[in-house]
């Protein structure tokens, strides 16, 4: 089972076990990891599931979509490794993965 970590703006971390199959966003939620609020419920129609994905991480997590770039867009304190993480399926591969979330979701 793939193990994600979230680091909060505040560098505490929440480290949890996510089914491969749903999304680091439902990870979160799965284990009440503060700082993802997930408003519309995984729907790509909010940003309250910013993730600040770590660099190292990038290629193996992939680029956002058409919609997921639109949404980004509308984010003040997006960066360039920035993720809505309703839109980042977990699979193996995102073993050990690392995400930060933003201040303002702190």
């Amino acid at each position: 089972m793939p193990k994600i970590t979230y680091i909060q703006f505040d560098g505490t971390e929440s480290s949890v076990d996510a089914n491969p199959g749903t999304t680091v966003m439902n990870a979160a939620l799965d284990n009440l990891v503060p700082g993802i609020d997930a408003d519309c419920g995984g729907e790509c129609s909010c940003a309250t599931c910013h993730v600040l994905v770590d660099e190292s991480w990038m290629a193996k997590v992939g680029q956002p979509s058409v919609a997921e770039e639109s949404m980004l867009d509308l984010n003040p304190d997006r960066q360039p490794n920035s993720r809505l993480s309703c839109q980042i399926p977990v699979t193996e591969d995102l073993d050990g993965l690392v995400v930060n979330l933003p201040e303002f979701q702190y």
